[in-house]
């Protein structure tokens, strides 16, 4: 049965590229942020422009709109929430499905929000990606149309680094540089090798 491995990491510790360490090994992954881009375009468009007037423009979620509506406002936040995370959930559970249907034997949901939203439960193991808090803020603050004010907002809704990695069963830390990433990626896939999923597990 497959091994489902729960990636996530904060803000600029570098998990899109230790993600894509796993694709290039042919691992199959879910990307949430990338279900979510999908969704502003698709079936979320309409909920979301219901609850939030004028965020979708030609049937398509304007992020920057969109981001203006619910900076700054919980309940807001919370609303979208409620409409966004339910649609993301159906898409992960639809790729694990095929997953195990084409009898892989490791998959990878990469989820921002991964252990804020209780999701290490639907994971075998977690994966947090890492990296020293200069570094973090250096690689974040050189992003177009990012401030400091904005970087302590997305920092304020994330579980802290440390909380994370004490959480983890595994960690990537990019602080090194990448090769160095690289080479944690694959060590780590050398020890879940054939290491059956919980499914699999629950039957003996």
């Amino acid at each position: 049965m497959t091994f489902i491995l729960g990636l996530t990491g904060s803000i600029g510790m570098g998990k899109s590229t230790t993600a894509g360490f796993f694709t290039r090994c042919g691992v199959p992954l879910h990307d949430a942020d990338a279900a979510v881009h999908q969704l502003h375009r698709g079936r979320a468009a309409a909920p979301i422009e219901a609850a939030f007037p004028g965020t979708v423009i030609d049937r398509a979620v304007d992020r920057a709109r969109l981001g203006q509506a619910v900076l700054g406002r919980p309940e807001a936040l919370r609303r979208l929430e409620e409409i966004i995370h339910p649609l993301v959930r159906e898409e992960e559970e639809a790729f694990i499905a095929r997953s195990r249907a084409a009898g892989a034997g490791l998959a990878v949901i990469d989820v921002p929000l991964l252990l804020e939203t209780g999701g290490e439960a639907r994971c075998d193991a977690v994966l947090v990606v890492s990296a020293p808090a200069p570094i973090q803020r250096e690689r974040v603050l050189a992003r177009p149309g990012m401030s400091p004010e904005k970087l302590e907002a997305i920092l304020a809704r994330q579980m802290p680094d440390a909380e994370k990695r004490r959480r983890a069963h595994f960690i990537v830390d990019t602080g090194r540089g990448m090769m160095a990433a690289e080479r944690q990626v694959g060590s780590i896939l050398r020890v879940l090798a054939g290491r059956p999923g919980r499914a699999a597990q629950m039957r003996f």
